[in-house]
C-alpha cells in the first residue's frame, strides 16, 4: 500500500508524529512518503534526515507572501498556488492509496486546490485533527474564549490577533469556505487523539464522516525513570518536593498564572516549583522562588527532569491530548491536571488526579495531599505508561489504512 502523509512541518510534535507513523508503516511492509512545505523562516532545506522519503513543496518566498497576505487579509489557505500545484503533481506521480492529512493551518498550502484534488482523485483520505481549526472560522482553540459560534457559523471572532493571526475579521467567510472545502469527500475518515476532540467534531459540519480516536504516543525508550543530579545541580534540598511544569510556550492558556499563585500559597520550605520551556517574557511574570529553565538540550535531559520531580502539575486551560502528561507518567512521576480538553483522559486512578479548571484552592490541597500521602508509586505510573507506546498507537493508523472502508 502507498501512503502519503502531509503536515505543515516535519518538526515539532505533529511533524514528529507524521514521521513516526511513516516509519511504522514502512516497518509493516508499506510504502510511505511524507510531505511538508518550505517555511519562509528557514534558509536551508528542512529535510536533511528524511530526504529519501520526504518531499518539500514551495519555497520560502512564496511562503512569506502567503503568510503576510494571509495575515493582512485573514485568508489562510488562499495562496501558495505554485507550491500546492507542485505538491499535487508529486502526489499524482506517487499515486497513493491513502492520503493522511495532519495540520493544514500554517499559511503554506492552497486549500481549495488541495481539496479539489482529493475529491476529484477519489483517493481515500485520513485526516488527523490535532486541534479545532478544521471546523472553526479562525481559531485552533476556543475554550478560553468561551466561544461556541463554530457550532452554527463563526462571526465577530474574539481571537483575531492569536494564531493564525489576522488583521481583518473574515471568520464568517472562512467558516463558509472551510465547510465547502472540507465536506463532501467520498472516502474520508477523521481521527482525533482524544475523546474530547472527537465529541466536538461530532457537533460540527464534519460529523458526516466516520470519526475515531487514536491516542498519541511517546518513545518509552527515552521517557522512563532516569538517573539524574537535578537536585544537586539546582541546589534543591531532599526534603523539598519538586513540582514540575513543562510547556513549549508559557501563557495564560497553559496556566503560568496558576504557578504564580501556587508559589504564594504553598510553603516555600516544603515545595519547589520548576518550570521548563520558559523565555524572557515568561520570566518577567515569575517570582524569584520559581526555578525557570528556558530549554533542555535533548529529550534525555527532559526525561531526567521528569524523573527528579515528585509531582507533575499541568494547569492547562486548552489542550487536545498533552504529550507532557504521558512523558511525566512514563518517567514514574504522577500528575495532577485541570479537567480541560483531553488532559484528564491520560491519568487514571493509579497515577494522578484531576481537579476542576481554575479551582486553585482544590489544586493546592490535592498537591499537598499527594506530596504527603504519596498514593501513587513509580511502578504504577510505569504500568500505566505502557498504554502510551508510540509504536502501538501508530500501528493503529496502519491498521486503519489496511481496513480503509469508510462510510459517508
Amino acid at each position: 500500500m502507498k501512503i502519503a502523509i502531509i503536515n505543515m512541518t516535519h518538526k515539532g510534535s505533529t511533524g514528529k508524529i507524521m514521521l513516526q507513523i511513516a516509519d511504522v508503516a514502512r516497518n509493516m511492509g508499506h510504502e510511505a512518503k511524507t510531505y511538508s512545505p518550505m517555511l519562509f523562516s528557514r534558509i536551508k532545506k528542512q529535510v536533511e534526515h528524511v530526504e529519501e522519503n520526504h518531499y518539500t513543496w514551495g519555497n520560502k518566498f512564496e511562503s512569506a507572501f502567503h503568510y503576510y497576505m494571509g495575515t493582512l487579509l485573514g485568508l489562510n489557505g488562499f495562496f501558495s498556488f505554485w507550491g500546492t500545484n507542485q505538491l499535487i503533481k508529486n502526489l499524482k506521480k506517487f499515486q497513493p492509496d491513502i492520503v493522511h492529512l495532519h495540520n493544514l493551518h500554517n499559511f503554506n498550502v492552497n486549500l481549495p486546490l488541495l481539496f479539489r484534488y482529493l475529491k476529484k482523485s477519489k483517493v481515500k483520505v485520513v485526516w488527523t485533527l490535532h486541534d479545532c481549526w478544521a471546523f472553526t472560522g479562525h481559531c485552533p482553540h476556543f475554550v478560553v474564549a468561551k466561544c461556541n459560534k463554530w457550532k452554527n457559523g463563526c462571526y465577530d471572532c474574539p481571537q483575531l490577533r492569536l494564531y493564525p493571526k489576522s488583521m481583518i475579521d473574515t471568520s464568517r467567510l472562512m467558516y463558509g469556505f472551510k465547510k465547502k472545502w472540507f465536506t463532501g469527500i467520498d472516502n474520508m475518515a477523521i481521527v482525533t487523539p482524544s475523546v474530547w476532540l472527537a465529541d466536538l467534531v461530532r457537533q460540527s459540519y464534519l460529523r458526516e464522516y466516520t470519526i475515531s480516536v487514536i491516542n498519541n504516543g511517546i518513545n518509552l525508550n527515552i521517557f522512563k525513570p532516569t538517573k539524574n543530579n537535578f537536585r544537586e545541580k539546582y541546589g534543591i534540598p531532599e526534603n523539598k518536593r519538586i513540582l514540575l511544569g513543562v510547556s513549549l510556550g508559557w501563557s495564560h492558556s497553559k496556566g503560568i498564572d496558576v504557578f504564580v499563585e501556587l508559589s504564594k500559597c504553598l510553603e516555600r520550605e516544603k515545595y519547589q516549583i520548576v518550570l521548563v520551556g520558559t523565555d524572557d517574557k515568561s520570566d518577567s511574570l515569575l517570582p524569584e522562588n520559581i526555578i525557570s529553565i528556558h530549554q533542555t538540550s535533548n529529550k534525555q535531559e527532559l526525561a531526567e527532569i521528569y524523573s527528579s520531580a515528585d509531582l507533575f502539575v499541568n494547569p492547562t486551560r486548552e489542550e487536545t491530548y498533552p504529550t507532557v502528561n504521558m512523558e511525566s507518567i512514563a518517567c514514574g512521576t504522577p500528575i495532577i491536571t485541570f479537567n480541560t480538553g483531553g488532559s484528564p483522559e491520560i491519568p487514571d486512578e493509579t497515577c494522578g488526579r484531576v481537579v476542576e479548571c481554575d479551582d486553585i484552592d482544590s489544586l493546592q490541597k490535592e498537591i499537598e495531599r499527594i506530596c504527603i500521602q504519596m498514593p501513587y508509586s513509580a511502578e504504577q505510573c510505569i504500568e500505566r505508561a505502557k498504554n502510551f507506546d508510540m509504536n502501538d498507537r501508530f500501528e493503529e493508523y496502519v491498521k486503519l489504512y489496511e481496513n480503509c472502508t469508510y462510510s459517508t
